[in-house]
């Protein structure tokens, strides 16, 4: 009999086929004498939709909420049933004893071919493939040991159970809200309080008072000393205080009372998960959490250099440990090869600053793999994110940083003032970085020596708390259990692609409609703590802790108090983003919205869905300024224009970029015009069109 094995991906798939010698093409996989490799394309089998279940929620209507299927039931997605029949084809066969479970090892992986074998009706055993990278040698070593399907049945009933809440939560709540205002209203369970916290945010910076604080900096010998109160405090509010403790001390001089020496040590900061991955590339190269996954995914699936990126572990189990002189040669090339040969002249021992089998879950932290890699075969983009890893790994199995740390006291009238400063020793892991690092030496100020020094009254205002931006929001949702690593990229994305969040200079900004929509909303929704909690609840239940069931019952329970507040709240929803223009298919005033990337006019009747681009922010830089400029208009009446008020035609701008030899400027312009047309086409938000062409209010 011939085992099937199931991937995720057709990539994956024909990796996986490639090491299992499975050469011959069959409809939707690839065959061998022991083996056949199918694949889906993603999710083929999904929740059924409202309609599925009776065809009187074809039409959205109040009085048919909540939606409570008695069981819920699975359909095949339309766009890949043809995939599907593929794979139950294969999967029926006679002469196949034995499914494999090979998609991505983690809850959302599990449930891509639980759904499958569940729509199938599947009653054949299952084994599980559970890898952390697609090398040859991760797949041999993988299908060694493959586990018993049943020992992740928990794994897929926590899946299942998410996937079921957020139905419920949100198809229910979403439903409530655009047939109560007759507005294209989204919510659920985590975009909600997310959207919430940057509201509150925003309402903080919105409150803040500013306050002026004063201090004392005393100048001397190329120190600087800051002035300490009898609390240890380095400024005032009191002016008075600061100006009375200047004239005491003007003119004296300063008598250092002690120099203390310590020795200190750093360590690494730990490896790499998905969320401190995505915050790195955020903060260094101004990468959306979306853009850095799917640069990781390729990174892991096509190159095959880095392992898998949906973890949120920053550590190593024991085993890897025997990995690492081989994952050290093969990335130990070009700017890594003088740190990875010095740590590999020395045996490498598990340590529990990058090793601890307790802190990892379904996948240990992202590192390279054995691959050998070829540089030059990497785009700029990818180049950055595995620049990251690798020098992150490679970091943590060196030594710690080791430095002088020195703390100067002295005194004047009585007047406490002290300087810090600090000097290398060695430079440790720092010399993965390559960076030297400023240090102040004070080592030859002595106990007792009198130091003149320039006395100078320092001011400033307490600041706001920063508008977040997606690194710092990430932070956020990880400290509130919002979500998970492998979910908040893509949560953050649809909030900016249904125009409820914006891009400004000054960070992230909630829209018109994400403050109504806010507003509107029953508050218990809007509360972090909620979706924390189940969250908990959903790895209890991963963990056999805890029975589906419960989970379910509860939020079933929440669902209908939900639509019944929304039911009756006297809350209205207004447009305020009305431009003066009129779509040129149904006469109604279109709305003005800003996009992560452009500024569009969109039709507000959603039956409607007409939408057109104003302007995209494009890769040209402005000859004055140097900033990125915006592309304003069609065609060649198309004028490019920057906020520092520069402003050319296309064909101006064309001579220039010709006459400067640069190449890139046609390619995005051909790019602007194809996606202008594209999206001129496409109506907004398809889904929520489709469904709301029969809404009866």
């Amino acid at each position: 009999m011939k085992q099937l094995v199931l991937a995720e991906k057709p990539s994956v798939g024909r990796d996986i086929a490639r090491v299992l010698h499975c050469k011959k093409a069959v409809n939707g996989g690839l065959e061998g004498e022991k083996y056949i490799v199918t694949w889906a394309l993603g999710h083929l089998v999904e929740l059924k939709d409202p309609e599925g279940y009776d065809k009187k929620y074809q039409t959205w209507r109040m009085e048919d909420l909540p939606m409570m299927p008695e069981k819920m039931q699975v359909q095949v997605i339309k766009k890949t049933a043809k995939q599907y029949k593929a794979v139950t084809a294969l999967m029926n066969r006679k002469d196949v004893g034995t499914i494999i479970i090979a998609t991505d090892a983690g809850r959302e992986g599990e449930l891509v071919a639980r759904l499958i074998l569940l729509k199938s009706h599947n009653k054949k055993p299952i084994k599980r493939l559970w890898i952390s990278s697609v090398t040859d040698k991760a797949i041999k070593e993988g299908f060694s040991r493959l586990k018993d399907g049943r020992e992740y049945q928990h794994l897929y009933e926590a899946a299942m159970s998410r996937a079921e809440a957020d139905w419920l939560v949100g198809m229910n709540a979403t439903r409530a809200l655009t047939c109560k205002h007759n507005a294209q209203l989204s919510c659920g369970r985590v975009q909600t309080p997310t959207l919430s916290l940057i509201a509150q945010r925003e309402e903080e910076i919105r409150n803040f008072q500013p306050k002026a604080y004063y201090g004392l900096e005393a100048r001397g010998a190329g120190l600087t000393f800051t002035w300490r109160d009898e609390k240890n405090n380095t400024r005032t509010f009191v002016k008075e205080k600061c100006k009375d403790v200047e004239k005491k001390v003007s003119g004296e001089m300063l008598t250092v009372d002690n120099v203390v020496v310590k020795q200190k040590k750093s360590y690494a900061p730990a490896l790499y998960d998905l969320n401190e991955l995505q915050r790195d590339a955020s903060q260094r190269f101004h990468f959306s959490p979306k853009e850095t996954l799917n640069i990781m995914q390729r990174l892991y699936e096509h190159h095959k250099i880095l392992t898998y990126p949906r973890t949120d572990s920053r550590y190593l189990t024991d085993d890897i440990v025997p990995t690492i002189p081989e994952r050290l040669r093969s990335c130990g090339i070009g700017p890594y090869r003088k740190a990875a040969a010095g740590i590999l002249k020395n045996k490498i021992k598990a340590n529990g600053h990058f090793v601890n089998n307790k802190k990892v879950s379904d996948h240990h932290a992202i590192i390279p793999t054995e691959q050998f890699v070829n540089l030059s075969e990497l785009s700029s983009e990818e180049r950055k994110i595995y620049d990251l890893v690798v020098r992150r790994f490679l970091a943590v199995l060196m030594p710690p940083y080791e430095y002088e740390e020195m703390t100067i006291e002295g005194n004047m009238s009585g007047e406490r003032f002290v300087s810090k400063g600090s000097r290398m020793l060695k430079a440790g892991w720092k010399a993965a970085y390559e960076e030297e690092e400023e240090l102040a030496d004070v080592s030859e100020v002595k106990k007792g020596q009198k130091l003149i020094v320039v006395v100078k009254e320092t001011e400033g205002k307490t600041k706001p708390p920063a508008y977040y931006t997606e690194a710092t929001l990430l932070t956020a949702m990880e400290q509130r259990g919002l979500g998970t690593v492998a979910t908040r990229a893509d949560i953050i994305d649809k909030l900016f692609r249904t125009f409820l969040l914006e891009k400004k200079e000054e960070g992230i900004r909630t829209t018109s409609k994400a403050k109504q929509l806010l507003a509107l909303v029953p508050e218990e929704l809007k509360q972090p703590e909620l979706t924390a909690d189940w969250e908990k609840k959903l790895s209890r239940i991963s963990d056999g802790k805890l029975k589906r069931q419960v989970f379910m019952s509860e939020i079933k329970d929440y669902t209908v108090e939900i639509v019944d507040e929304i039911k009756g709240s006297q809350g209205k929803f207004h447009h305020d983003n009305m431009s003066n223009k009129k779509c040129p298919n149904c006469g109604k005033r279109l709305l003005k919205v800003n996009g992560k990337k452009s500024r569009m006019l969109v039709c507000q009747d959603r039956e409607c869905g007409y939408r057109e681009t104003v302007c995209v922010i494009s890769n040209a830089r402005c000859p004055v300024c140097h900033k990125k400029m915006e592309l304003w208009g069609k065609g060649e009446d198309a004028s490019f224009i920057c906020s520092c008020g520069h402003k050319e035609k296309m064909s101006k701008f064309k001579e220039r970029r010709e006459k400067e030899g640069a190449g890139v400027s046609k390619r995005d312009v051909a790019r602007y015009m194809k996606k202008q047309a594209k999206e001129a086409k496409e109506p907004i938000n398809n889904a929520f069109a489709d469904a709301l062409k029969n809404i009866k209010l």
